[in-house]
């Protein structure tokens, strides 16, 4: 039988000359992934670093400009004040609520306020003001009340198509058991509740009793409202008696289901 050829014996000899590849040993591996664990803890605080950086010692996110939305009465330039929005302080350690706080104390016509970033340099100064529903006469001027019973502001003039509260208690047993001030929490309570059309008409809210409010409109006209109680039915019955009587001057709604209107 012939022997392997040349060739044959070549290509033998220099697969058993070659090297094998070595294995990696379990030792080898755990330094590998330990190296690799160093190398991705290292990135990260490389990574944070330079966000504290870029944050606080940078010039990139510093406050530079305040901007106000939902000023009516208030000026942008009063709220800005009291804001005292820190210009020139990184943007990420202003003190938001802290500003909200502040502008709620000193500026008592402000009803909701929210500070918000703008990044990467401005800070939004987003106001909601009070609305006056009612007004009581204070020496040569008005105190403002909103419809959850805040007096909030004192005014020279009294603002257009708010009314004014009379608060005339009788001696009676409703004063003795709800007092002044309750009395006239139910007149700011008809009044904050009354349609804008029919708000706009009316001149003042007057209360005598608990269950005795009444409304002095425009062109000597008079509604008795009765009690706060059912104010939403008692102003829808009352714009389809104005609208039957238009020239009438005296409406009842008290009971709403039985309202009655006259001349006088």
């Amino acid at each position: 039988m012939a022997g392997p050829t040349t060739a044959q014996r070549g290509a033998r000899g220099r697969a058993e000359a070659a090297p094998r590849p070595q294995r990696t040993g379990p030792e080898e591996r755990r330094i590998s992934r330990r190296a690799r664990l160093v190398l991705a803890a290292v990135a990260a605080a490389l990574l944070a670093a330079f966000v504290l950086w870029a944050l606080y010692g940078s010039s990139w996110f510093r406050v530079e400009r305040v901007s106000t939305t939902g000023v009516e009465v208030l000026t942008r330039e009063e709220v800005e004040a009291v804001a005292a929005a820190p210009v020139g302080a990184p943007l990420v350690s202003v003190d938001t609520d802290g500003m909200e706080r502040r502008l709620r104390q000193k500026l008592p016509r402000i009803d909701t306020v929210d500070v918000v970033r703008s990044w990467p340099h401005g800070i939004g100064l987003k106001v909601t003001e009070r609305k006056p529903v009612l007004l009581v006469k204070k020496g040569s001027g008005f105190v403002e009340v909103d419809a959850d019973g805040v007096r909030f502001a004192t005014v020279d003039e009294a603002p257009e198509g708010v009314p004014l509260l009379e608060l005339t208690p009788e001696p009676s047993a409703s004063l003795r058991r709800f007092g002044a001030d309750r009395l006239a929490q139910e007149a700011v309570q008809v009044a904050g509740g009354l349609p804008a059309g029919l708000a706009k008409d009316t001149e003042a809210v007057r209360v005598s009793s608990y269950d005795a409010i009444s409304l002095r409109l425009t062109r000597d006209r008079v509604v008795i409202w009765g009690s706060s109680e059912d104010g939403p039915v008692k102003a829808r019955v009352l714009a389809a008696l104005m609208k039957a009587a238009p020239k009438a001057g005296h409406f009842d709604v008290s009971a709403p289901t039985a309202p009655a209107v006259s001349a006088s």
